[in-house]
């Protein structure tokens, strides 16, 4: 890092320390030095599957053995004893983790024991422990316990999910259900809490926090406060002091923490998308950063009457390294399908460069002249066989991007989603519309029915009036002829209602996309997209409501929206309840939290959102994300009532 000026660019990515922390941990809990020389200690890694989900978007597993983790095993799975290595360990302190991990110590199975526990162990367990470490007369192998503050899941630079293995105890569903009792609540939100705190531990930050009344958020930003102060009153064991603030790169300026509920927009997680990753995530199996494909090799060559051949299925991971998707993530998808096109044809030419001096260098036979060729092309060939890895990096995520983005365009065309796009962009800020809602339901063609109970359920959010009961009927008959449930419809009908007493409908700005005439580029013979037919939309930059709400409290701008949100700041001695905020000066980093879950649709908006302030970071963080599917789920579960 150059300076201090790097060291507040640097400052947001939770990635990185994250990850820093995760490296500290596999080399004994002291800090990893990058240039030490001499072979790295050789362990095994224990984790359990929480433990895997944090470390898998983060660490790959050549980097995993760079560190000396020869061998990565789940807790629970049958494990041979090797006696004289090391273990470290990163799992939850659940019961029977550490019943597992008595176990381990019983039956002697590695030479020493470093313990590492996601989040904070609570002093019975830790009992538990040293009483089996006794039994087994194995204290002197147990070599350190840490509560390692790592609960939650980096899956960008500035984008952070609580959790994925149990995800149904914090989803949606899990806060909205009307059955559901006090103590469950309880439960969830203190699931939510812990999270976030391990969050701000690794930030090394204390927020000042906002919130919506009346919400889940508000519960959230209740306890978080009550958990914040606690852990600053107690000033021994604060872990909010020393060098986690040392290095504090946020020490010149605290960070907002925005508690938004999902309530407030229920649209956009239904919207269908124009943008690459969130395309990915709706429409193909996309899941802590890695996608999965279905290739279906095709019956060309085969005899008739053959069986078509199996699908493969083909997993690639989407990381911050490819910088192909680092630059690309965020554009609407013919734009994408324009610059994989671009990359394939540099590179071919590069490869031909490489194919010719192949053949000077080699086929031109023994004579004098190919010798003094040799020297002028000695030099040229060193600059070839140097960039060769490079060639084959470029080659890998050039196929890559091919693959995945064919079959979203595979999705689009069987399921027209630009038109879906459009006319929900339409629909959700106001515009007049083309055509009727009951053509695109009614037309067999169009989309499948989720699809459209999608567009029918923003329809409905977005309507300023609902629609009559006899309109309604005749919706609720072309949904049904076209094969939808409609159990979402009944939940959001009663959840309209409610928001209704509670407040206006969210505005979602009042511009629209404009189509651009189709791609000529993209639509030559030579492409390997045809992208006949789908409409090149493109997107203008408007606020959803979660960035707008962000906007306001980010920026101190005065609006009914956002004026009456709570107020806390952990750091002051009485916790007086004011909603007036202290601090009147425009914050440089705010983190957004949806408590109920997020989406990549509210993640880029931010991000695009943010790319116009200068010098000022946001963190997208939500309790689970989930893509329209997932969502239509959990509001047909909630429906079903």
């Amino acid at each position: 890092m150059v300076g201090v000026k790097m060291a507040a660019a640097a400052a947001a990515s939770i990635r990185e320390r994250q990850t820093v922390a995760l490296k500290r941990m596999l080399n004994f809990n002291v800090p990893h030095v990058k240039n030490s020389t001499g072979e790295p200690v050789w362990k095994v890694l224990i984790y359990d599957r929480f433990g895997q989900d944090i470390i898998s978007p983060l660490l790959s597993v050549k980097e995993l053995r760079d560190m000396g983790i020869t061998l990565h095993l789940l807790l629970h799975s049958d494990r041979d004893p090797i006696p004289d290595v090391p273990a470290v360990y990163f799992v939850m302190p659940t019961e029977e983790n550490i019943d597992r991990m008595c176990q381990d110590l019983r039956n002697q199975l590695y030479e020493s024991y470093y313990l590492n526990f996601i989040s904070a162990i609570s002093r019975s367990k830790l009992e538990d422990i040293a009483n089996a470490a006794l039994a087994a007369s194995a204290v002197t192998q147990v070599a350190k316990v840490f509560d390692q503050y790592l609960n939650f899941i980096t899956l960008e630079d500035d984008m952070f999910v609580l959790c994925n293995q149990n995800k149904e105890l914090v989803s949606y569903r899990a806060i909205n259900r009307p059955d559901i009792t006090d103590t469950e609540m309880e439960t969830v939100m203190d699931t939510i809490v812990d999270s976030l705190f391990c969050f701000f531990v690794t930030l090394g930050a204390v927020p000042i926090i906002r919130c919506s009344r009346g919400t889940a958020a508000e519960m959230v930003a209740v306890k978080l406060d009550k958990k914040l102060r606690e852990n600053l009153r107690d000033a021994r064991n604060s872990l909010f002091t020393g060098d986690t603030l040392g290095a504090g790169q946020f020490s010149f300026q605290r960070p907002l923490l925005v508690l938004v509920d999902r309530n407030i927009d229920l649209a956009t997680p239904l919207h269908h998308t124009w943008t690459y990753q969130a395309l990915v995530h709706d429409v193909l199996d996309f899941h802590l950063n890695r996608v999965n494909l279905e290739e279906s090799s095709g019956v060309e060559n085969s005899p008739a009457g053959a069986r078509p051949k199996r699908k493969n299925k083909k997993s690639y991971d989407l990381t911050p390294v490819d910088k192909f998707w680092q630059k690309h993530k965020g554009s609407p998808f013919p734009e994408v399908a324009e610059s994989v096109q671009q990359e394939l044809e540099s590179y071919r030419a590069q490869e031909d460069e490489v194919k010719r001096l192949k053949s000077i260098m080699g086929l031109e036979g023994e004579d004098e002249g190919a010798i003094s060729m040799l020297s002028d092309n000695t030099a040229k060939l060193t600059s070839a066989v140097s960039s060769l890895p490079e060639l084959l990096e470029k080659k890998r995520l050039i196929d890559l991007h091919t693959n995945v983005a064919t079959a979203v365009l595979e999705h689009i065309k069987a399921r027209k989603l630009d038109v879906y796009f459009e006319y929900e962009e339409k629909i959700m800020s106001k515009t007049t519309l083309d055509k009727s809602l009951l053509d695109i339901i009614s037309d067999p063609d169009a989309g499948t029915p989720e699809d459209k109970m999608r567009l029918f359920l923003i329809y409905y959010i977005s309507a300023q009036q609902a629609p009559s009961e006899a309109d309604l009927e005749q919706y609720k008959k072309a949904l049904i002829d076209a094969g939808c449930n409609l159990n979402p419809l009944q939940y959001i009908k009663q959840w309209k209602a409610f928001a209704k007493m509670a407040s206006a409908p969210a505005s979602y700005g009042n511009t629209t996309t404009k189509p651009m005439g189709l791609l000529s580029r993209v639509m030559n013979t030579g492409s390997q997209f045809v992208m006949e037919g789908v409409k090149n939309l493109v997107l203008k930059q408007q606020n959803l409501p979660v960035t707008r709400i962000l906007d306001n409290l980010m920026e101190m701008k005065s609006n009914p929206e956002t004026d009456d949100y709570r107020y806390f700041d952990p750091k002051m001695l009485r916790g007086n309840d004011s909603s007036v905020p202290r601090n009147k000066n425009p914050f440089q980093e705010a983190i957004v939290f949806v408590v109920g879950g997020g989406n990549y649709i509210e993640y880029q908006n931010l991000v695009d959102y943010i790319k116009g302030k200068q010098g000022k970071h946001i963190l997208y963080g939500c309790s689970e994300l989930f893509n329209a599917t997932q969502f239509i789920k959990q509001l047909s579960q909630l429906g079903q009532k």
